[in-house]
């Protein structure tokens, strides 16, 4: 069942890691990032005005093209197919409420009132007509390592083809995401043709991948210091609703997306105070259960994070990259 979806888009990320430690890793792997730039852009050459959004892309006012999280099947998720029934009848639609759901498990964020209409309100779903800022974000970054392989195989032709792709979408994420009058990065609803003004962690990835200018970085900080911060790294969103992609929880990547975008932009200060902050929440509840786990309770430095449909893992993979690079 999970044949309908994907996550999001870290490939490339995970790939130019690898070209760090061991040769021809980049024109190796070339045909898998093309491979999956090619599932992401699938059907963009159908786009067209009286058709502007197929799978996962979305054809804009001004001809751009952005992406969104998409799944093929619209029913019930099997791992939890009662609920998804039971929320899609509080629903109009049920089936378009069932791509919604699955949508938003294709982006990670499972689930978070990023995704909701009303913050409050479930069945208020409608991951499917949002761009998201942080999936934009690494496709732009996809892009650009096709790019950068296309250049070391000296094809200049393909390079240059790949290169206005991604600068292209850095222009459109500028356009549609950056909320000149908040300061801030949003996802964009393409139906209402506006911002969502849902203020999440999403925000950083532009700061991460070198997306905003230096002044848009520095208006993004501003607001990640003032409404994200807390005693023990930073929240996710700022409303309190029990989906685990809310208020209180911090979640160990997006502490290092927004770590290392700061960093990008000389903003040390503030990206060194979330660092000491994730830290200690990190060994504080190592120190009182012996576990590092998926998540935390960013709000207090002691305290195990809550929400979702599941319990709280222990473990944790990324928590424990994060640890170590931080």
């Amino acid at each position: 069942y999970y044949i309908g979806r994907s996550q999001p888009p870290f490939f490339s990320l995970m790939i130019k890691i690898l070209a760090q430690h061991k040769k021809n890793v980049l024109e190796k792997y070339l045909p898998e990032l093309e491979k999956e730039y090619a599932f992401w852009m699938a059907n963009a050459e159908h786009l067209s005005p009286n058709n502007n959004a197929i799978d996962r892309v979305v054809l804009l006012p001004d001809g751009s093209i952005l992406n969104r999280y998409w799944d093929e099947n619209a029913t019930p998720r099997p791992e939890s197919y009662k609920e998804d029934v039971e929320l899609a009848h509080q629903t109009a639609n049920p089936l378009h409420t069932y791509r919604h759901i699955r949508a938003a498990a294709e982006s990670g964020w499972d689930f978070s009132s990023r995704w909701f209409k009303d913050v409050n309100f479930f069945a208020s779903i409608h991951t499917t007509d949002i761009i998201p800022v942080d999936l934009n974000c690494l496709l732009y970054h996809l892009e650009k390592t096709i790019a950068d392989i296309y250049e070391l195989n000296k094809n200049v032709e393909k390079a240059k083809e790949f290169n206005t792709l991604a600068e292209d979408r850095k222009q459109a994420i500028n356009t549609y995401c950056w909320y000149k009058k908040g300061g801030f990065y949003f996802d964009y609803d393409y139906k209402t043709q506006q911002t969502t003004e849902h203020y999440t962690l999403a925000a950083a990835f532009p700061l991460f991948f070198n997306v905003a200018n230096s002044n848009q970085a520095t208006k993004v900080a501003k607001i990640i210091k003032i409404k994200f911060l807390q005693k023990g790294g930073l929240t996710t969103t700022l409303h309190v609703t029990g989906q685990q992609w809310d208020a209180p929880n911090g979640w160990a990547p997006l502490q290092w997306i927004t770590y290392k975008g700061l960093m990008n932009y000389e903003l040390t200060g503030l990206a060194n105070k979330i660092k000491t902050n994730w830290l200690n929440t990190n060994r504080k509840v190592y120190e009182n259960t012996g576990k590092m786990t998926e998540k935390y309770n960013v709000f207090t430095q002691d305290a195990a994070a809550s929400g979702g449909e599941y319990p709280n893992q222990d473990g944790f993979g990324w928590t424990n990259g994060v640890f170590l690079a931080m």
